[in-house]
């Protein structure tokens, strides 16, 4: 069943299967509770649910694993955020006094969203993506997850399709989940590249020489940016897109670049041509005027929405909640593959809640046998496992398994040092 074949008013009836039968709630919970870290940091994490017309339950808080699957399973929520862990329990939070009840913690959070590149893309706008502008994403998934785990010593990166138009990567590491308001904004500004809205042309300057993290995320770009921006978004192939990159670069260069257009058709040709005379530029005056890379960092660098990763209280959409426009799941991204991941083949609602129904032919995974009596726990297992579900819980998994040993190892360290002494 292709997503085409998802209708949105059938969401009301998939969901309760949904929730019952697929939803991994036991690696869910495994993730948010990390591995014990403290009594209370479940029961003070914040979730938010959107229900049917869009009624919107904020400070929702669970005791136990079973509590929040029996909570999701009678509101069968269209949308899951997930919040800060707060000092207090957040569906107590009427009951504490005034300026008591603190968001503590949470994950350093990134939320990149295709209709920010509007202005850089001629393929779609708004909501709608394809396979041409997904390029965006990819470059945008290499270059920040490879600045948070070697500038900023980060390992525990959950990057997780948003299920329509675009990608949210939840940093796990203990230290990400302490840092404070300032220190995310720090981060964030850090990352932060392409500026100023709508009114500003230029939104890319660099500065000389060119800081090594910009140098390392050109070199992304430069790798996608031939097919991407001059093939697939035909950057240069008509006159209005040349107006529009040669407003990025000094009135004389536009003026040689214009002449030398009129002759050479070819976009490709017309890119090397550009390339040629900024850098020829640039010898003259022996300082500055990276004017090509800029332009390549305007169409493709990440454009994130620094406000999500600034605050500690900040919602996020959960991981595995369903898109009600869309019915995909939001599911993770195996940064090993990211080039091969296409938001197409993320399955809908409607499509796992389909598998289920086929029958069972001879199964015996996890050593139950068809006739043999088994737990709810092990049917769900059963049950995503038949599905197109699995391969994406199997990432969640792995992913988990690497932080428990993470975690495990920190332990031993921390034990080892306390024997020394």
């Amino acid at each position: 069943m292709a997503s085409s074949d998802y209708n949105p008013a059938c969401l009301p009836d998939l969901l309760p299967l949904y929730y019952r039968r697929l939803f991994p709630f036991s690696q869910y919970y495994r993730w948010l509770t990390y591995g014990g870290v403290s009594k209370n940091y479940f029961q003070n994490r914040e979730f938010s649910f959107t229900l049917k017309d869009d009624i919107y339950v904020r400070y929702q808080s669970f005791s136990t694993h079973s509590e929040l699957e029996k909570e999701m399973q009678k509101m069968n929520p269209y949308k899951i955020d997930i919040g800060a862990v707060y000092s207090h329990r957040p569906s107590q939070h009427n009951t504490v006094k005034s300026g008591a009840f603190q968001a503590l913690e949470k994950e350093l959070v990134f939320d990149i969203d295709m209709t920010d590149y509007d202005d850089v893309r001629s393929c779609c706008s708004a909501a709608d993506i394809c396979s041409k502008c997904w390029t965006l994403m990819t470059i945008a998934i290499r270059i920040l997850d490879r600045a948070l785990r070697e500038d900023f010593g980060f390992q525990h990166l959950l990057w997780v399709y948003s299920g329509r138009r675009g990608v949210h990567c939840w940093v796990c590491d203990e230290a990400a989940r302490k840092l404070s308001a300032s220190a995310r904004s720090a981060v964030a500004e850090y990352l932060s590249l392409v500026k100023g809205g709508e009114e500003t042309v230029r939104k890319v300057v660099l500065s000389d020489p060119i800081h090594p993290f910009i140098r390392q995320s050109l070199s992304v770009v430069e790798r996608y940016f031939p097919k991407y921006a001059i093939q697939d978004q035909e950057l240069l192939s008509s006159m209005e897109s040349v107006d529009k990159v040669l407003s990025l670069v000094p009135e004389d260069i536009r003026k040689e670049l214009l002449a030398s257009y009129q002759k050479e058709k070819n976009p490709q040709k017309r890119w090397e041509m550009l390339e040629t005379c900024v850098n020829e530029k640039q010898m003259n005056c022996k300082k500055g005027g990276y004017f090509d890379k800029e332009i390549m960092l305007q169409y493709c660098y990440p454009r994130l929405d620094v406000n999500v990763s600034k605050g500690v209280n900040h919602l996020l959409k959960s991981p595995f909640s369903v898109h009600p426009k869309t019915g995909r799941v939001s599911v993770p991204i195996d940064i090993r593959n990211v080039d091969k991941f296409d938001p197409f083949e993320v399955p809908t609602i409607s499509l796992i809640c389909e598998e289920l129904n086929k029958p069972r032919v001879g199964e015996e995974e996890d050593g139950i046998k068809d006739n043999e009596p088994e737990s709810a726990e092990q049917r769900k297992i059963r049950d995503y496992k038949r599905t197109s579900l699995a391969k994406y819980v199997k990432l969640f998994d792995q992913f988990l398994d690497a932080m428990a040993r993470s975690m495990k190892g920190e332990i031993l360290k921390k034990s080892d040092l306390q024997k020394e002494f």
